[in-house]
């Protein structure tokens, strides 16, 4: 039957036989692995709701379909394997020289696939562009940018490609893989006749009520980030600082949050500043102020 319809294709296409066996039994590999990967992607699918699950799983098959397809189609169509080899070796050769940039971004995206500096969903910055993972393949990864013309790290809706070859040539910086935690500051300026004492204990309090609960989830990271990196912080908690500006006294307060929470935080924190700096008669924010003083007039004269 397979040699009557090989025959048959032989005839009708002008080809030697020889070869619509090779064309056929690609195509069988083809459509054997294609199929193959359908299956377990359905059971995947059956299995769990979680889209990275199955991203993940998706990305993986590719990968895994392509390493076993390009061996066996090779053997199919190269009846010397030490011809095939040679073949490869020279083709490879050509390949490093002409295509660089091409080797680099696969190379990149095996270190990616093995050392995991980024996954999918991470935060991260790559010289000027920032934003999260949405996907990665041979030759880039892509994110969702961030920041540019919108404040506070969120998002522009700008879907940003980048070639894998960058992990090698330039600083990663991720947010979220390790320590998922980052440091934020929110300053505030207050005048020298201020009762910035007050002030400071009302700051560590407003910032104890919208970060505390992140103490604990935070230690455990650390303690997580430690086993990898060498990563140590004696105090998790928020603290205040204080400092001395030609405009007044300025309070720093420097405490955790979430990446992706940090503008909805630091929005309620300043909200709280600003209620209580209004309720406090003895609290004033400061700002640059220019006095000029005249000869001969009264010092309430300036402006």
């Amino acid at each position: 039957m397979l040699d009557a319809l090989n025959e048959w294709v032989s005839q009708l296409f002008a080809i030697d036989e020889v070869t619509v066996k090779q064309l056929f039994s690609t195509f069988l590999i083809i459509f054997g692995l294609w199929l193959g990967r359908r299956l377990v992607l359905r059971a995947v699918k059956r299995q769990t709701d979680d889209v990275r699950v199955r991203y993940r799983w998706a990305k993986v098959s590719t990968y895994v379909i392509v390493a076993i397809a390009i061996p066996l189609i090779g053997m199919i169509w190269v009846a010397d394997l030490s011809a095939f080899g040679t073949f490869l070796g020279l083709v490879s050769a050509g390949l490093v020289v002409a295509l660089r940039d091409l080797i680099l971004n696969m190379a990149g995206w095996l270190y990616i696939f093995w050392k995991r500096p980024i996954f999918v969903g991470d935060r991260v910055q790559v010289n000027e562009h920032a934003g999260d993972v949405i996907d990665f393949s041979l030759l880039q990864f892509t994110i969702l940018e961030i920041g540019n013309w919108v404040d506070a790290d969120q998002s522009t809706g700008r879907i940003i490609h980048l070639p894998n070859r960058l992990v090698f040539e330039t600083a990663l910086a991720n947010y979220t893989h390790g320590f998922p935690f980052i440091w934020n500051e929110i300053n505030v300026l207050v005048t020298f006749e201020s009762n910035w004492r007050k002030l400071k204990r009302q700051l560590a309090e407003i910032a104890e009520e919208h970060v505390d609960l992140l103490n604990e989830k935070a230690q455990r990271s650390v303690r997580e980030a430690a086993s990898r990196y060498m990563i140590f912080y004696r105090n998790l908690t928020p603290v205040v600082y204080t400092d001395v500006k030609d405009s007044g006294i300025q309070l720093t307060l420097r405490y955790l949050c979430e990446p992706r929470r940090r503008r909805g935080i630091e929005t309620a924190v300043w909200e709280e500043i600003l209620d209580t700096i209004e309720r406090e008669s003895d609290l004033d924010l400061a700002y640059p102020t220019v006095r000029v003083y005249r000869r001969g007039e009264d010092s309430d004269d300036s402006a």
